[in-house]
Order: structure tokens, then sequence, then C-alpha cells
């Protein structure tokens, strides 16, 4: 029997498997019409009772431009303004039922006889178990681990859903990077570890998402169409956002991870005690079965405690006995944690790790005995991330040799420590490091790896937190030899005040190269360098857009960066017109970007 369905067995609903193609596009996501009111009495909402027997949908959207016939629309109240505010555009489209939230802030609008208008109070708190029933539930036919975390979430789930497919696995991961199955290409000859066989290089194939966790209703159309593709296993990404905005409710989470809290989106959060508290969600979800927690990081000690009801493990680089370290915390209450849940907790440890030509070798101790570790990824830091998907395999019930094999198969994600160039070219790194912590890991990272001059190239979001942007200035100074500030995504704030909050945090601004034109700014480093160094380019890793005012244009590190090298990828090109970034209606006041 296969490891993993003996861990849990995951049905396939009747009818799935219909897609033919590896995205998520491949199967239906959209559920049999359903009526509404039976629809609305099974999630508990007292408004059933007044809609109308005869009303059937054919399917749910937070956006009236994505209004169907037989559709229903959905209308929160945001930060800006209230769904509501479109309804009238959703009723022209052809919208069956409008489920509008209450506010003192709006009228109730006039609409057409066809048009149902039902009211349902907290409709934001109780969409996810709508959305879910909608779609049939499609979380529990599938073993979900939620990724948390400021950094590594990205990397974590990406590399799950690889580990999984080289296991044999139909695997999927969400996030960042967009959705999709991970599909294993032809197997070739390679290291055969504990009984895997050939090795399988993965290709996948991800449909972009404007969030790093989208909408609820998008969030469950997005499982059921994996899981009609014949998905199984899926790791996600889950923002803060998503958790304190309820865009993962009703998802039967089996397994969280957390990888790290550090400072960001204190914009939004406003503390980072806040900031903290909208992860905790997570370890406290219906139903848990595992919880992976990074015990390196202070508050991932404190959230290993919040989670009591799953099984336990605890990843960390040192090399210490977790519920020994525990239990001799001075404060009471952890010491009584860690004697009542000692019996749960298993562990992992990666203190030793060197770096080889090829990536780095870690040697691995803990719960499951000794093991080493090889694989190819560049950055010591990404020892954390490797051990919160081996400690998700682990407690999954993959053995151990298998899981290390898998491991040692994968490689990064696009824009996370990406390196280009040939032999005798400037060695150059596209990552996605937009926060001071993953700026400071990434250009250590990489100075371990340059024989040369180390160029870092940066920029700061506008319109989000302003805190870090001194912050990110001293650290690039400090581990880079020479630094260019440009332009991120500055959205609608002014470019030239973004740098001037940016070199206030320089202790030498006057040796800074500041170059807004972030095109210009990434082929001046390539080109000013030679062989032995390093350019790194932070901030904007995969994506391919730039937001500049309220318009979203197309924009490539990597196409630019490989355009200087004369290597493989298309040339940035001009701007096309007409690609704007606005707020999806149905979560009004919000704009496309990064979360954590």
């Amino acid at each position: 029997m296969n490891v993993l369905a003996a861990g849990r067995e995951c049905v396939v609903s009747p009818g799935s498997g219909s897609g033919s193609g590896p995205g998520p596009g491949s199967g239906s996501g959209r559920s049999r019409a359903k009526n509404l009111r039976a629809l609305l009495s099974a999630c508990g909402c007292p408004a059933a009772a007044d809609i109308a027997e005869d009303i059937v949908v054919t399917d749910m959207t937070l956006d009236s431009r994505a209004v169907r016939p037989g559709s229903a629309f959905v209308a929160l109240a945001g930060a800006r303004t209230h769904g509501i505010r479109f309804a009238a555009q959703a009723a022209q489209a052809g919208a069956r039922a409008i489920l509008w939230e209450p506010s003192a802030a709006v009228t109730r609008p006039r609409l057409p006889a066809g048009t149902a208008l039902i009211a349902v109070p907290d409709l934001a708190e109780s969409l996810g178990d709508i959305a879910d029933r909608f779609f049939d539930s499609p979380s529990a036919d599938l073993r979900v681990a939620g990724i948390t975390g400021t950094n590594g979430k990205t990397t974590t789930a990406h590399v799950l859903a690889q580990a999984l497919a080289g296991l044999g696995e139909s695997s999927a991961y969400a996030g960042t990077l967009g959705v999709g199955r991970m599909i294993p290409g032809p197997a070739f000859a390679g290291e055969a570890g504990g009984g895997m066989g050939k090795a399988r290089q993965m290709r996948y194939d991800y449909t972009s998402t404007t969030h790093t966790t989208p909408d609820c209703i998008t969030v469950h159309r997005r499982l059921a169409e994996l899981r009609n593709a014949g998905t199984r296993f899926l790791g996600m990404e889950v923002s803060s956002h998503a958790l304190d905005q309820h865009r993962v409710a009703g998802v039967r989470f089996d397994t969280a991870v957390f990888t790290n809290l550090t400072h960001d989106h204190l914009d939004y959060h406003g503390s980072l005690a806040a900031y903290g508290a909208a992860k905790a969600r997570l370890f406290s979800w219906p139903g848990l079965k595992y919880a992976v927690i990074n015990v390196d990081d202070e508050f991932g000690r404190s959230l290993s405690r919040r989670a009591l009801q799953a099984q336990l493990v605890f990843y960390s680089r040192r090399d210490v006995n977790i519920p020994a370290a525990l239990a001799t915390n001075p404060d009471p209450r952890v010491a009584v944690f860690a004697a009542t849940a000692a019996s749960q907790i298993r562990e992992l440890h990666g203190d030793r790790v060197s770096a080889a030509p090829s990536g780095l070798v870690i040697d691995v101790d803990g719960s499951w005995g000794a093991h080493e570790l090889r694989c190819g990824f560049i950055g010591d830091f990404n020892t954390e991330n490797l051990l919160a998907v081996l400690g998700t395999l682990l407690a999954w019930g993959i053995p151990p040799a298998e899981a290390i094999a898998a491991l040692g198969r994968c490689t990064a994600p696009p824009g996370r420590m990406e390196v280009l160039g040939a032999a005798g070219q400037v060695k150059t790194i596209i990552d996605y490091a937009h926060t001071p912590a993953a700026l400071e890991k990434a250009l250590r990272a990489a100075r371990g790896h340059c024989t040369g001059t180390l160029t870092c190239v940066f920029g700061c979001g506008g319109e989000r937190d302003i805190g870090k942007r001194p912050l990110m200035a001293r650290i690039a100074e400090n581990l880079a030899d020479a630094v260019i500030v440009t332009d991120d995504n500055p959205r609608g704030e002014d470019g030239d005040a973004i740098i001037a909050d940016i070199l206030k945090g320089f202790a030498r601004p006057g040796q800074v190269v500041i170059e807004r034109n972030r095109a210009a700014a990434i082929a001046g480093a390539i080109r000013g360098g030679k062989a032995g160094d390093m350019v790194l380019i932070a901030g904007k890793g995969h994506e391919d857009y730039q937001i500049i005012g309220a318009r979203r244009y197309y924009f490539s590190d990597r196409a630019v960066a490989c355009a200087a090298l004369d290597c493989e990828s298309g040339t940035p090109g001009s701007p096309p017109d007409g690609d704007t970034d606005g707020a999806e209606d149905g979560y009004p006041g919000e704009r496309p970007g990064v979360e954590s």
C-alpha cells in the first residue's frame, strides 16, 4: 500500500479527473447548481428562512466582472468601499442572487425583479463554509499542508509539492507563484536512494494569482479544480492577510507549518503582536492533525503551545533536546506544556551544514535517526525550509530514506535564489527578498559563493511598510560591496520619496548609486561586473510585472538580466497598454500584492 495513502485515505470524488491538462483549469471548479435556500440553511445562516425556495445558483463570485447568468454575487464590506456598490452591474450581468453584508455605511440597492437581494450578517465570517459546501467540500478530498511565516513559505510549499510528486503522488502548489499541479516528467537515470528507482524531472504549470492567498471563493474553486484533476496533496501558502480576512475559512488543513516571524506588514497589522496573532490562528485550526514548527524562532516557541491538539514536529538548526529545553524555561506555563506534551513531540535537527560546489550538505538528526541530505540549494538559510518540508513528509509517514532522496532531487522555485550566468560571466541571482531579514539572508548566502565584488540591486514597494526601508538599506550597505537603489513597485507613492526613505538607512549615502529605472539598474550592475563578481537582484523574484501608479506593466527581473547576460530568455519589451491593477469588487479596497 502507498505509504501516504496508509496515513490518510484521500478519495477523489466521482467525476473527478475529467481534466486533461496539468493546470487547475483542467478540471472544472464549478459545482453543480445549488438551491440557495438549502445551501445557506446547511451553513446555519438565519437568512435562509427568508429565501424563496426556487432560487438556484450556478456559480459564486466576489467580482462583479465575473458574474454570469445564474451566478450569486457576494458583496462584502471592505476598507475603502462596499461590494454592494457593484450590485447593479452584477444584476445587469445576470446575477440570480446577491448576498450582501449589511452596513450602516451603505443603503439597500434597488434591483431588477429577477435578482434576489439577501442580507447575510457576518457574511465574511460565514463565507468559507458557504463556499466549501457550494464546491462540494474539495479540501476534504485533499491532504492540505498550510505553510505560514514571514519568509520561506513559497520555497517550503513548492518543494513539498515537488518532493511528493517525486514520490509518485499527485501533488500541487498554491501561493505567490500561482496555483497548479506538479507533473513528473519522463524518468531519467539518477541516484536511486531508499528504493526510489529512477529520478524524474518536474514540470509545473501555474495559473497566476493576484494575492499569495486569493479570496475565499477563489480558494475553494481552485481546490475543487485541483481535486477534479486528480490531485491528492497540496502545499499551500497561507498569508497573515488571508487568516485575518477569513480567506481560508472552510479549508480542512491537515498540517500547519510555521517558518518564522520577522518585521513585515506592520502597515496592515499595526504591531508585531497582531501580526503574530494572525499567524497563530492556523495552529488552532479545527481538525488539525500535525503542526511543524521552527522552534529556533522565538514566536515559534510560543506558537508551539497553541497546537496541543495536533501532533507536534519541532525543527531546529541547533543540536538541543527540544522538550528538555522547553521544560527548563523559567515560564511555568512552558514547563507544564513540555511535561504534558513531550510524548507527542518529534524533533528534527540540522545543526551541521556545509556548502558543496553543487549546493548544500545537511546532517539531519532527531526522532527519525541520522541522515545526510545533499541538495542543489544555494543559501544556508534554505536549511530551515528543507527541514520544514522534511518534517512534514516524515509526519505523513514517508520513510526517512525516501523523504531524503526525494528532497535531494528538488530545485528552488523560480525567483528564489535563482542563479543565472555561464562560466566566465557575472553570476546573477534573482531573489524575492523584500524584507530586512530576507535581504540579509540572501546577501549572506550570495557572499558565500562570491569570489569577487558583490553588488546588491534593490528597492522597496510603495504603499507598504515604510519602517523597513532604512533597515534594508543598512543591511545592503553592511553586506554588499556596492549598492544600487532602484524602483520596486512604487504603486501610487512618489518614487523619489520612497528612495529618500531608503537613503536614511545608509551611513555613506554618497557611495550609493541611485537609478530609478529598474531595467537600467539591473543591466548596469551586470555589465559593470566581471568573472567572479556576483549581482543580487532583490525584491521581485518571479514577478513579471511592475506596478506604477494604478497600472500594472510587464516587467521581469529575469528577462532583463538574461538580456544583459545574453542568455536564454525573452527581452522585457514595451509595457502593454490597459493592463491595470485594481481592487477586486468583493474585497474592495485591496490591491494585488505580496502578503506574508
